[in-house]
């Protein structure tokens, strides 16, 4: 943002001249002004040392560092190409190089300039998430799309953010600071101070934005909010200032806290306090409160903490708050983790430049297991990210609607406010139960085919008989199930189809034992395995294969079986599909060859990658003995006599 991470990352300067005496000299005043977050400002005058070519290498990396805090990458890149060349250059160079490269779009780029940064001995986990995750930004751009953007219809040209809906309103931050004669302007990005508006909703219209009403906005930064369930008390983010009096560190620094207030019957925003667990000497902002008005969550760069603003919770208890607590090493990083929002559902999304994105920040949330323990951490995608800033993420309580921000190239303004529309994945799911004593059947295998009877994907039940897979709305699926101890059950429709308002189709299973089910437990048919970038049939897995021919020719004539041949993650995925194909091929005509009747190899199939039976997947550094468990071929009994 040029912006809006220095809502929280950086803050204001107060009592700074601007005007240095001339006996400083044009690089002191530059540094004067940079280091008071002039970045604007002190463009200009390192630009002229530059021109004039005094201590110019310094000027470069100065100028690279201001439009890097400014956000703008283009401008950036231009200047740490520069300064990279230069001797004895700062590996962190480097890696401010390949980030800002990476909001170019230009991922294979970056790369070159992080490896270079790891080999200069720099430590930086997002480096190693990058070099390790080599398909990321393919897999993130082929997520399916549950989010629609549009421009929300009351941006500015200036900096719009941290939109929030209740009761018919929508409370957001803006840069516009119309009604005044003489604009304040803040001179980090040479925009107007930031205050706190509120527009009237009816369906797609907005009435005219108002500041609210109230104690809440001053002459300095009024920043995101969060709303109690009842509309009558709001945390909000300023600058350190209370009834008038500014705050500042020992550096003179005005940090950022969050207030609270009341609302009263006359709709006017009163009785501002301070939070007890602010500080004169770093930053608290970004409140995002708990449903139930617990727990609040917020954004920190307080001593302690993993990077440059991490993101804390905090209970409350009527007017008591307890000591913050850092949400840890699966949600913070070296970076900034910025702009937290829990939804009522108790999953927490957020921004954050650390994990693995698009570019600068991009939003974030959390998976959260049974227990609601944070299990996963995952990249909402596009169109909710870009390769520039993405954040103060806001969802309706439906989860259905909402707002983000977002500098991203074709906004109105700088920061702009955007809304969505979340169309949730739809999954098909059930459970697979023994028809005789009604206890889960694990492993039995399930096969999904679209409304023209192509297998799209095929699963195995869990410990507690259960699968679930995600599909599109507005069609129908066949699902099939089948399990070696029981007898084939019939084909059932999954219809997606006037599924708005739902999430999923219970599809439910119950098998009946085959007869011979004590007999079939007997049954010992082990996996064949191949040799590395191979097809041809290995001498110990001839063993193998002989033993299921004798089981078909001799024990078990009427035994009907199904080959699933697969590889490891070396080579290329459709490289892969076909070496799977090719390994299914020679299994199954090595039994032919041993005289089993075709028509009782009722399938063949090569699955190439996609079924790995550990985690050495594409960049995870195996063994040759864990590659070779997943170069297999896979028989699986469907039916006795």
């Amino acid at each position: 943002m040029k912006k809006v991470i220095q809502i929280l990352v950086v803050i204001l300067l107060f009592g700074f001249t601007t005007s240095a005496s001339a006996q400083f000299g044009k690089q002191k005043r530059a540094d004067a002004l940079y280091n008071s977050f002039s970045y604007m400002k002190a463009i200009d005058v390192y630009k002229q040392l530059v021109e004039n070519n005094y201590n110019a290498d310094y000027a470069k990396r100065r100028l690279a560092d201001c439009y890097s805090m400014l956000r703008d990458p283009q401008n950036a890149a231009t200047y740490y190409e520069e300064v990279v060349k230069q001797p004895n250059i700062d590996p962190e160079y480097y890696l401010n190089y390949a980030l800002a490269l990476r909001s170019l779009k230009k991922y294979d780029e970056a790369k070159i300039w992080l490896d270079k940064y790891k080999e200069a001995g720099g430590v930086d986990s997002r480096v190693q998430k990058i070099i390790d995750d080599k398909d990321f930004v393919t897999d993130i751009y082929n997520i399916k799309q549950q989010y629609f953007l549009k421009p929300a219809p009351f941006n500015s040209e200036v900096s719009d953010f941290g939109a929030v809906e209740q009761n018919g309103f929508v409370t957001f931050a803006s840069s516009r600071d119309k009604g005044v004669s003489i604009k304040r302007i803040y001179s980090w990005n040479q925009q107007p101070f930031l205050e706190l508006y509120n527009i009237k909703r009816n369906g797609d219209n907005f009435s005219e934005a108002e500041k609210i009403k109230g104690d809440i906005n001053t002459r300095l930064h009024e920043g995101q909010i969060s709303v109690s369930k009842d509309g009558k008390t709001m945390y909000f983010t300023r600058n350190n200032i209370l009834n008038g009096k500014k705050g500042k560190d020992d550096q003179g620094i005005n940090n950022l806290k969050i207030y609270k207030a009341s609302l009263n019957e006359e709709g006017e925003w009163k009785n501002v306090k301070e939070l007890p667990f602010n500080s004169e000497d770093y930053s608290v902002g970004h409140p995002s409160l708990s449903s139930d008005g617990k727990t609040l969550y917020f954004a920190s760069d307080m001593p302690g903490g993993k990077g440059k603003s991490d993101i804390y919770k905090v209970s409350i208890n009527g007017d008591s708050y307890g000591t913050p607590v850092n949400l840890g090493d699966k949600i913070n990083t070296e970076g900034n983790e910025l702009f937290p929002f829990v939804h009522n559902d108790g999953n927490l999304f957020f921004s954050s430049d650390g994990l693995l994105g698009l570019g600068e920040l991009d939003i974030f949330s959390t998976i959260l297991d049974e227990n609601g323990n944070v299990s996963e951490i995952i990249n909402l995608g596009v169109p909710i990210n870009s390769n520039m800033d993405d954040f103060s993420f806001f969802m309706n309580d439906n989860g259905e609607t909402g707002f983000i921000a977002s500098n991203r190239e074709g906004g109105k303004g700088d920061d702009d406010i955007y809304s969505f529309e979340r169309i949730p994945l739809f999954a098909i799911k059930g459970t697979v139960t023994d028809a005789i004593n009604k206890l889960p059947v694990k492993e039995a295998k399930i096969i999904i085919k679209d409304k023209d009877g192509i297998p799209i994907a095929d699963l195995i039940t869990d410990e507690k008989g259960t699968y679930s897979i995600n599909v599109d709305r507005e069609t129908f699926y066949t699902v099939e199930v089948s399990h070696p101890k029981y007898q084939p059950e019939p084909s059932k429709i999954a219809d997606t189809r006037n599924s708005k308002g739902k999430s999923f189709v219970v599809v439910d299973f119950e098998l009946d034992p085959v007869k011979d089910v004590d007999v079939l437990a007997e049954i010992n048919i082990d996996n064949i395995y191949f040799d590395f970038d191979k097809h041809t049939i290995r001498a110990d897995a001839k063993i193998e294969l002989n033993k299921v021919a004798d089981l078909m020719l001799i024990t078990y004539p009427n035994m009907e079986i199904e080959i699933s041949s697969h590889t490891d993650s070396r080579g290329s995925f459709k490289y892969n599909e076909a070496l799977g194909i090719r390994r299914a091929n020679s299994t199954y005509d090595y039994l032919i060859s041993r005289g089993v009747n075709p028509k009782r190899i009722k399938k063949h199939e090569g699955f190439g990658e996609y079924n790995l039976v550990n985690d050495c997947k594409d960049g995870v550094d195996c063994s040759e003995e864990a590659h070779q468990l997943n170069r297999r071929s896979v028989f699986t009994v469907i039916k006795m006599q």
